[in-house]
């Protein structure tokens, strides 16, 4: 029986209602306006029969790709936020229709700069989140597995801190940051992993916390003789080991927990890094600018690194003291061991007693609020 319009008494729109090769349909058509829920009928009909003919992957959207990817598992929030670009963008085209000729519109309608936008940019934006809904897409039969071109992307240097620069850094931060870049030097861990820390899952006494990532998948982590100190220092011993502090009229107000801004490398602590970076007389550069509507001039300090550094300062701390890339690899949770032969040739020999002591002792945790 060909589908066909029909009313219900619960909704003004109009339904579909029938049955396609053996397959019963009642769908809504989401309007009440009959000629245009005609068209609907017309075409969600052509699709059916189009998925008994050939198949799932002859009528499977971009749209129904991405919303399955999402259900799939949890996304960060800057994932989705490229989906849901994206997801303007093809709405309901075809998978199988996504080839490289889309990413140049893609380009063109999502980036400020299209064409002309950096290579990281188009890479990061479009055709990595572009990429792995095809990928998913790929995996339950909905179309072939993608073939774009290669994006070459110039490798900037990994950047890092010396002992000492690394204890100017803790020193001139806020006392709030202090066990948390601490925490970052001594084991590595991402920013994410260190934000979303709960004193549950620390054993101060076995040196020893649980990280969790985005994907819900656990390590173990070994906390040296310096984190150990600096994580004393903290007043509270429930919830969230890292919070946040606000400076308020009524003095300093301390909050439950950082938030995932969907900044990448640390965007949550933005403020207090620009400021303990610039107190510590780390490189940068200074911003001006007269915002919209007012007359003061303001300025920002940017600095030349991000708090993703303390991660690649452990990694080179790390090769550094042990010259044992495998172990490296699995401590640091790099899934790819090519990943990790840069940190073989960024910190010099002649800093390993200094390392070793500063992962024993660092800055004076007697200075700590």
């Amino acid at each position: 029986m060909p589908l066909k319009l029909v009313k219900t008494p619960k909704s003004q729109n109009l339904y579909l209602r029938g049955t396609v090769s053996g397959k019963s349909v009642f769908e809504s058509t989401g309007t009440s306006d009959r000629r245009l829920a005609e068209e609907i009928r017309r075409k969600r009909e052509a699709e059916l029969w189009n998925e008994t003919i050939y198949g799932k992957r002859a009528v499977i959207t971009f749209a129904e790709a991405v919303t399955a990817y999402i259900d799939e598992k949890p996304r960060s929030p800057a994932t989705n936020r490229y989906l849901l670009r994206l997801l303007k963008y093809f709405g309901t085209r075809k998978l199988t229709d996504i080839n490289q000729q889309s990413l140049k519109g893609a380009y063109e309608a999502i980036l400020q700069d299209g064409e002309n936008a950096s290579a990281a940019t188009k890479k990061r934006a479009v055709r990595t989140p572009l990429q792995a809904v095809l990928e998913f897409g790929a995996v339950q039969g909905w179309c072939d597995r993608p073939a774009f071109a290669p994006i070459s992307i110039k490798a900037k240097p990994k950047k890092f801190l010396r002992p000492e620069e690394a204890t100017r850094l803790v020193e001139n931060a806020a006392p709030h940051l202090q066990p948390l870049f601490v925490f970052l030097l001594g084991t590595g861990c991402r920013m994410s992993e260190a934000l979303d820390l709960e004193w549950k899952d620390v054993d101060l006494w076995g040196a020893r916390a649980i990280v969790w990532q985005k994907q819900g998948r656990q390590r173990h982590v070994d906390l040296p003789p310096v984190v150990i100190k600096w994580l004393t220092t903290i007043e509270w011993r429930d919830g969230h080991v890292f919070r946040p502090v606000k400076t308020t009229r009524k003095g300093s107000e301390i909050g439950e927990r950082y938030h995932d801004s969907g900044r990448q490398y640390g965007g949550q602590i933005k403020s207090g890094w620009s400021g303990a970076c610039r107190r510590a007389g780390l490189p940068g550069r200074v911003r001006e600018w007269i915002p919209k509507g007012e007359e003061k001039l303001k300025e920002w300090f940017v600095p030349d690194y991000t708090p993703h550094a303390l991660r690649h300062t452990w990694a080179s701390w790390h090769y550094c003291v042990h010259r044992d890339i495998v172990r490296l690899q699995a401590d640091g949770d790099w899934s790819d061991i090519k990943t990790v032969m840069i940190y073989t040739k960024l910190m010099p020999d002649a800093y390993k007693e200094q390392i070793e002591e500063w992962w024993r002792i660092g800055p004076d945790a007697g200075n700590a609020a």
